[in-house]
């Protein structure tokens, strides 16, 4: 008994979801059979109204719940995928290293100008 209200506890959203779609399936059933025990059309209204708007509604909402539910755990299992990165990526980053002097002078500095382009021979032949 304990597990079932903990389970209820932690997964209220697909409970709730679930009893949602069993009511509306419920009053789908008892809206059918309200209107299968009336043959004018006046009569069947109301239980169409009441059993099959109102159960279809509940379906409904029920399946965006469950469907809520189902993205909040994939939103935490990439919230723990990312928290996992990086702290994979801060055990990985080294210390600093201290440099000596004669390698830390500047390295040469090369002009920003890409070199110049050579024609090929063939170019070369044909001009």
């Amino acid at each position: 008994m304990k597990n079932v209200i903990r389970l209820l506890r932690t997964q209220w959203d697909r409970a709730g979801a679930a009893a949602l779609v069993i009511t509306g399936l419920l009053a789908l059933l008892l809206g059918w059979i309200g209107m299968s025990g009336s043959v004018l059309t006046y009569e069947q209204l109301p239980f169409l109204l009441s059993g099959g708007l109102v159960g279809l509604s509940l379906v409904t909402v029920g399946t965006g719940l469950w469907l809520s539910a189902d993205m909040r755990d994939e939103w935490r299992r990439i919230d723990r995928l990312e928290e996992a990165l990086e702290n994979s990526r801060s055990e990985q980053e080294a210390p600093d290293i201290l440099i000596p002097e004669a390698a830390s002078a500047d390295p040469p500095r090369h002009s920003a100008q890409p070199p110049p382009r050579r024609e090929s021979a063939r170019h070369t032949a044909l001009s």
